[in-house]
């Protein structure tokens, strides 16, 4: 069909009047966009971005404490090496806070056992079960404010104690935990700054202490390996002969005891200028020994053949991290350290700290006659 007369009309007069007033009414909010040439731009980016660059060595921590395994610690007190020398368990006394820490990582809050830090009280030590790999029980020695007491700490349960009563003091609380077999567990307690009680053997203050298979349940009665101890500082078995080395400060002078694998008990060294002894770590006839007072470690080596202490003790490290408190040996042989400066007034920026006692890696210090 054709369009013609009026109609053929008026269809040619709308479209030459489109552009004008229109034969048709658009919105003009539609009629918009078409006025606008279009802007091309790339799709959305779809592929991730990529990770950023590992860190550098050494690791770039929070805490930049140069030369030290981790630094920004409260005082210390018990150290458990890790397997592989880099990394470790640390206590903090005052603060009942058990950190992992490491050369390459953060520290991570491991425990909190609640304690009682008053005078020199508070999270004394701590230490794995020999078979820790297939128990996950680790030991502690706290303060509550009523006594000193061993708890037992197993994996996603609350702290268990094996041994309470304990005198506890406003000083002479320290203390420290050590097992001479996988069933022996050893307990120095301080004399809670009471003399007498050390000597009283009806108290549990100023003893070494054995605990027979230490268990939560139907514990053995606890024996006595030795009195007539003053505060304590630590103890360490040489692996060579199994001998036990303890420290501890008494009124007169510090010392250093030997408890031989048959149980003969002997004075190895006196500090009658009382400088502090603390923790201890023993290797193939030589132990090493802190002294908190003087920022020392001195070497005692011993004579193979009578045990005797063949000279004056030999500084080792002084003054290097201030105050340090426990020893420890590692896998690779080096001794590590943990620093009590807060606790000792003498506090720098970035403690407390754990560190190698050697830094160049040599390991446990060698007899002079080895050295090249």
């Amino acid at each position: 069909m054709t369009l013609g007369g009026p109609t053929r009309i008026a269809a040619v007069l709308c479209a030459v009047l489109l552009a004008g007033s229109g034969c048709a009414r658009f919105d003009n909010a539609q009629s918009q966009p078409f006025t606008t040439e279009p802007q091309m731009a790339p799709p959305p980016q779809t592929k991730p971005e990529p990770p950023p660059p590992l860190p550098g060595t050494p690791f770039p921590k929070a805490c930049p404490a140069p030369g030290v395994m981790q630094g920004c610690l409260e005082s210390t007190s018990g150290l458990i090496m890790g397997g592989d020398s880099q990394s470790a368990l640390v206590a903090e006394r005052t603060t009942g806070v058990v950190k992992e820490v490491s050369t390459k990582a953060e520290p991570v809050v491991k425990m909190t056992i609640p304690v009682d830090p008053s005078g020199d009280g508070g999270l004394l030590d701590i230490i794995k079960s020999p078979t820790y790999a297939q128990d996950r029980l680790m030991y502690a020695y706290v303060s509550t404010p009523t006594d000193n007491r061993v708890i037992r700490i197993a994996d996603g349960d609350i702290p268990k104690p094996i041994l309470t009563g304990i005198p506890k003091g406003a000083v002479g609380n320290a203390g420290a935990l050590k097992f001479t077999s996988p069933t022996t567990l050893l307990v120095l307690t301080g004399d809670a700054g009471n003399p007498a009680q050390a000597a009283d053997p009806a108290s549990l203050a100023g003893k070494v202490l054995r605990i027979e298979q230490p268990t939560t349940v139907n514990q053995a009665p606890t024996t006595t390996a030795l009195s007539g101890m003053g505060s304590g500082g630590g103890m360490c078995v040489d692996p060579s002969d199994g001998a036990l080395y303890i420290t501890d400060r008494t009124p007169s002078a510090d010392r250093m005891q030997k408890i031989t694998k048959d149980s003969v008990v002997s004075t190895v060294w006196t500090w009658p200028d009382r400088p502090g002894v603390a923790g201890c770590a023993a290797l193939d006839g030589t132990v090493l020994v802190n002294l908190v007072n003087t920022k020392q470690t001195v070497a005692l080596r011993l004579a193979p053949e009578t045990g005797a202490v063949t000279g004056e003790p030999e500084v080792v490290r002084q003054d290097q991290h201030g105050h340090a408190w426990a020893l420890a040996v590692s896998p690779d042989g080096n001794i590590w350290g943990a620093t009590v400066n807060k606790t000792s007034g003498d506090a720098e920026k970035l403690d407390d700290v754990v560190f190698p006692l050697f830094p160049s890696g040599g390991g446990f210090p060698r007899q002079n006659a080895d050295k090249t």
